[in-house]
């Protein structure tokens, strides 16, 4: 098939078997037939500069009690799975990390990275009893690469928790506000939960429907 500028395999499982799945004025989105991502191509990836730009506009205030209740869908699931005083991670954590504050008041230990406001690459030599990416793998540029990096650093019987929204149909995603947001380059559907649990060797729990928790067996 003609693929749209940069024809790449699948960023997530790195396969070949690559359909179109939709296109708008601003893009085209793939979709793997092994995992069952939707993803962009390269070609219409945003520089590193015009990213932060987009996140520098982001107003997450710790503080700001409806950001914290939105982020506690992700961490009170996640604090019932965790056993007392547990070592984490903020993952992509942004410029004003909130989760930690919901869980460091736990009793729980929270370390923060993000490649644009805490790039602190000591963290991938380190090991996590759970880490936590919220509204982040959508972002992600090679996620086959990342999610091996989390998982390797996740201690067994650890917890990677993922926030994002899913994949519905094609029906769905034209409709989708997800896809406007220009930083949003992968888009998972629920298969591809089910294959990042099978690939590596995970026990899945969906806490919400945007709140997916793997088990590291």
């Amino acid at each position: 098939m003609n693929l749209p500028c940069n024809a790449m395999p699948c960023p997530l499982c790195r396969g070949g078997d690559i359909d179109s799945f939709y296109e708008d004025e601003n893009r085209t989105y793939l979709n793997c037939s092994t995992c069952r991502l939707v993803f962009v191509p390269r070609c219409y990836w945003l520089s590193a500069e015009e990213e932060k730009a987009t996140y520098d506009l982001h107003e997450n205030d710790p503080q700001d009690a409806g950001y914290r209740q939105f982020l506690s869908r992700l961490a009170v699931p996640l604090m019932e799975r965790l056993e007392a005083r547990q070592k984490g991670l903020d993952f992509g954590c942004g410029p004003g990390p909130a989760l930690p504050v919901l869980l460091e008041a736990q009793g729980h230990r929270v370390d923060l990275y993000d490649p644009f406001y805490y790039n602190d690459p000591s963290v991938f030599d380190q090991e996590y009893d759970f880490i936590c990416a919220t509204e982040v793998v959508e972002h992600l540029r090679d996620p086959g690469g990342e999610f091996a990096a989390l998982f390797k650093m996740l201690r067994p019987g650890g917890w990677l928790g993922i926030m994002t929204k899913l994949v519905m149909d094609r029906h769905a995603f034209r409709q989708w506000h997800y896809i406007r947001d220009m930083t949003h380059i992968c888009f998972y559907s629920r298969r591809t939960v089910d294959y990042l649990a099978q690939r590596f060797d995970a026990r899945l729990d969906i806490a919400a429907d945007d709140v997916m928790l793997l088990n590291k067996k």
